[in-house]
């Protein structure tokens, strides 16, 4: 977790905008229908929240790989920090 907390002010930076985003699409959600924009509107914000969110995700599993599979010397814990990814991506595939 060192790399959590190496880049913590980034990656804080990121969970931060990602609230901005769904505070923005639930407030367009709460929006009265005679006043509300577009739907077209909301399904941008959904988009925009995924994107943020999956960047999220990918840069924490770019760190994850170089500080635990590429930069373990041990091959048994090579092998097992693999496995922890090849779980994660299992789930995020759901």
């Amino acid at each position: 977790m060192a790399h959590v907390h190496r880049n913590r002010k980034q990656l804080l930076t990121r969970v931060r905008r990602i609230g901005g985003q769904v505070a923005a699409l639930e407030q367009a959600l709460n929006t009265p229908e005679g006043e509300a924009g577009d739907c077209a509107d909301v399904l941008v914000q959904v988009a925009a929240v995924r994107g943020a969110a999956h960047s999220l995700l990918m840069e924490l599993l770019h760190e994850h790989l170089q500080e635990h599979v590429v930069g373990a010397e041990d091959p048994a814990q090579r092998a097992a920090e693999a496995e922890v990814l090849v779980e994660l991506l299992r789930r995020y595939g759901k």
